[in-house]
């Protein structure tokens, strides 16, 4: 009798194990075949951005001389200009403007020495005081090196050689400016009786941002014409220069600049009030435009931008090639292989009634699995990549939520 229950003990234990190994294995396939075939709906951020030829529109006044003479600028390009500020003067020869040039450099160099050797700031002056100015002032340089802040740097060059030069002298009784001022004063006083008057200087008569050349399109592409401008304007466009010898440059009114561009908006991406990010192939600055003006064909859509920053690089062309970028958009990222519909019949209230009536529609969403459930899941599509789309979060219970499990491979139906 007891080898028959060894027997029977022996069986049902190796069922019982069979059992549990049988078991131990269905739960590692479910779990791996649940990892493999979902994905997590997270929060991801992306942009759009396609490419053109862009013809840039501004109310411009050409300004012109008599062509004798050479011409000494006052303002660099894309510089503001005051009412009755010096665009430029007139000279009989480069050697005179050689000349003023040179005298300019002395007198600043003067001018920094000076600061250097006054009495009352060496007096009071202590090294380590100087010390940490030096690091404030080198910090900010570099800050406004990598905000383009070009126009600071220059101030701010000056005062760290003051605090430099300062610094070396306070440390060093040896070092003294005394003779190099001395020889500066003395170049100055030779410069001075060899310079001549100018014999024209030109001022400007408005309020306006100066470049130096004429492109012959300034009376083509103005504010007032852009309801006449076409693709086919755009297209022909040159970036080119007029070589004459009796322009000096041109006047562009106001703050703010139009640009035009022929872009495909078949998806109807773009419309009046967007606003958009603009950049250039010939600077590393990003602008904010505005688009004012949508017309034409889907495919061949002119559109009109608007923006009111300006750069040296910008005033120096007529067309550029543009990256026209519209975002950041964020919302869930869904994989588009995972994109299925599902019509769907809801209960739907009429505002002004407030009669309950039934509607059929058919809704882009994808399945999620849902404990052991699959359940479909709306989605609100807010931006379309290449392999994947972003739904914007949405507190109805039947979108798409965070962290959902998105079945990849999910109900039958048509994928988009």
């Amino acid at each position: 009798m007891r080898p028959e229950k060894n027997v029977v003990s022996k069986i049902l234990r190796n069922i019982v194990l069979i059992l549990f190994v049988v078991v131990l294995i269905s739960i590692i396939y479910n779990f791996r075949n649940r990892e493999s075939d979902t994905v997590s709906a997270i929060m991801a951020d992306a942009s759009a951005s396609t490419e053109f030829r862009g013809v840039f529109i501004r109310d411009e006044k050409i300004i012109s001389y008599n062509g004798n003479g050479i011409l000494s600028y006052k303002v660099p390009d894309g510089g503001r200009l005051g009412s009755g500020s010096v665009i430029a003067e007139v000279y009989p020869n480069d050697e005179q403007i050689s000349r003023n040039r040179e005298i300019a450099q002395l007198e600043k160099e003067l001018g920094i020495l000076s600061k250097i050797q006054n009495p009352g700031t060496l007096e009071s002056a202590q090294p380590a005081n100087i010390s940490d100015s030096i690091g404030v002032l080198y910090r900010s340089l570099i800050y406004d090196r990598d905000m383009n802040n070009y126009d600071k740097i220059e101030s701010q060059k000056d005062d760290l050689l003051v605090m430099l030069s300062t610094y070396q002298i306070i440390t060093d009784s040896n070092v003294d400016f005394t003779q190099r001022m001395l020889d500066i004063n003395s170049r100055l006083n030779q410069l001075r009786l060899e310079s001549v008057a100018a014999s024209e200087t030109l001022v400007s008569d408005r309020s306006a941002y100066f470049v130096s050349h004429v492109d012959g399109y300034e009376q083509t592409f103005t504010i007032d014409s852009i309801d006449s401008i076409t693709p086919e304007m755009i297209k022909d466009a040159q970036d080119t220069r007029i070589d004459d010898s009796r322009v000096v440059g041109k006047l562009i009114d106001g703050y703010e600049w139009l640009l035009a561009g022929v872009v495909d908006n078949t998806r109807k991406e773009y419309e009046i009030g967007s606003t958009v990010k603009l950049s250039f192939k010939t600077t590393a600055e990003t602008f904010n435009g505005k688009i004012v003006d949508v017309r034409g064909s889907s495919e061949q859509t002119v559109i009109i931008f608007s923006c009111d920053q300006f750069n040296y690089d910008l005033v120096q062309h007529r067309c550029l090639d543009v990256k026209l970028i519209k975002g950041p958009y964020s919302g869930l990222k869904v994989p588009r292989e995972s994109i299925r519909f599902k019509t769907i019949t809801e209960n739907i209230k009429d505002t002004e009634t407030g009669i309950d009536s039934e509607v059929t529609k058919n809704y882009r969403g994808v399945y999620i699995r849902e404990g052991e459930q699959v359940e479909f899941r709306k989605i609100d599509v807010v931006y379309e990549g290449s392999d994947y789309v972003l739904s914007a979060p949405n507190d109805d219970k039947s979108y798409l939520s965070l962290y959902d499990d998105i079945l990849i491979e999910g109900e039958n139906a048509n994928v988009q």
